[in-house]
């Protein structure tokens, strides 16, 4: 059934619609659309110039249009008069197909033609600080191991429950929300639902976070390493397969209650791992996180070698219980679309060629990884994530003109951040 979103609208109040997408970089574009033009908008879409955006186009292509999708609709609960939209971008009547929603939209119709059904849920970890981005947003917030910390967390109670109760009336059923590992960082968790839901939900999670957070003075960010000495952001996903009611992941008579297919699903992961990073750690600061020295608590929190486990939090893979993994890769910067395509490309290539992850490791890689002689190790920047995303041939057929147009863009990021003289340099070079 169509839902009208001009209908909609009267019902619920809507004075406007922001007609929203992500770019390549995950930076989400909007046009604010009052409720008297939608019925235009839901045909025909809002109009964009591609090239003012991160989506390698130039000025010379023609108009991109944003086709909102009604079933995404969001009404912003600190500001009910506005709905929210997910939009598909076309150009001359054909879906620009490198773009991330899009992309994640084919490669789940490619799944659903071969009975799939991918369900993610997310773990958004962020930080509250001050306004200039310096400082945390809790200047009370100082122990060496502040994870679960009480106080600090009723501190921050009216940010929190303002945005777990939006939830709550969103029906997204979120279930906890605690202080994480890092002074001045939080974590938020709902459940888990098809990859596509899953995304829009993410994507407008970190709008509505960074937006609750500035009516209170604060800012949030989901920076991956904002501060060096402490615990970075990530965004662990907890991955399961169905086919109708049915999670093909369990397996009573399977190692960790995981089935045959669940562990070729895993073993997609593993094998595309290094060229996963560019787009689950897609930002310089992402590889300050994953490759980083002991933190202020005593753990990063984040892998930087290619391993599966049980239920051990040091490695990249865990598997907690029966019928799940949770993927502990991903930080703050990927975008929830890129995310889910990335999850759904490698492990599908997992499944149709058998793809084995290999002996599960039971070590604490943290005190032991050294140990460890035959595991691939991630990338130690983002130009490495990069030439390995360009060399994976699965992941260049399954993505499709999504790589060569996100590879030329984030390699002039790299360009840009390399052209920059640090103090850093000038401290060590300066007397050589």
């Amino acid at each position: 059934m169509t839902i009208d979103l001009e209908t909609v609208a009267r019902e619920r109040g809507i004075k406007s619609f922001l007609i929203s997408y992500s770019d390549l970089f995950g930076v989400q574009r909007a046009k604010l659309v009052p409720t008297a033009a939608i019925k235009g908008m839901q045909k025909s879409g809002a109009g964009f110039a591609g090239f003012a955006t991160w989506l390698d186009l130039t000025p010379a292509d023609a108009d991109l249009f944003a086709v909102p999708d009604p079933q995404s609709l969001i009404q912003l609960p600190w500001k009910p008069e506005v709905g929210w939209l997910a939009a598909d971008l076309w150009i001359d009547g054909r879906e620009v197909e490198q773009t991330p929603r899009n992309l994640l939209k084919k490669l789940k119709a490619d799944a659903a033609a071969k009975g799939f059904q991918l369900k993610t849920g997310v773990e958004c970890e962020f930080f509250l600080i001050t306004p200039d981005g310096h400082g945390i947003g809790d200047a009370a917030d100082r122990q060496e191991k502040p994870c679960y910390d009480q106080s600090a967390l009723m501190r921050q109670y009216d940010i929190i429950t303002e945005i777990s109760d939006a939830m709550l009336a969103l029906g997204w059923n979120p279930y906890q929300s605690d202080h994480e590992d890092a002074n001045g960082q939080f974590e938020m968790n709902w459940a888990y639902d098809d990859a596509l839901v899953t995304a829009d939900r993410h994507s407008f999670f970190k709008f509505m976070a960074k937006s609750i957070a500035e009516r209170h003075g604060l800012r949030a960010t989901f920076m991956p390493k904002p501060f060096i000495g402490l615990t970075g952001n990530g965004c662990h996903a907890h991955v399961s397969l169905w086919r109708d009611d049915k999670n093909l992941f369990e397996d009573e008579s399977g190692d960790l209650g995981v089935s045959a297919l669940g562990y070729n699903f895993i073993g997609g992961i593993i094998r595309s791992a290094d060229a996963l990073c560019a787009l689950f750690n897609p930002t310089v600061n992402s590889f300050k996180r994953i490759n980083a020295p002991r933190t202020v608590s005593g753990a990063t929190w984040a892998p930087n070698t290619v391993t599966y486990t049980g239920n051990n939090r040091t490695h990249m893979i865990r598997i907690p219980e029966a019928g799940r993994f949770e993927l502990r890769l991903a930080d703050g910067a990927a975008n929830p679309y890129l995310l889910q395509a990335g999850i759904l490309a490698a492990g599908l290539d997992g499944i149709e060629n058998k793809r084995e992850p290999g002996k599960r490791l039971d070590i604490n890689m943290y005190t032991d990884g050294h140990t460890v002689k035959n595991a691939k190790k991630l990338p130690l920047n983002l130009l490495d994530a990069l030439r390995a995303l360009q060399q994976n041939t699965v992941l260049k057929e399954r993505l499709g003109v999504f790589v060569p147009a996100y590879v030329k863009l984030k390699t002039e990021e790299w360009h840009s951040y390399a052209r920059h003289l640090t103090q850093w340099e000038r401290d060590a070079t300066l007397d050589c």
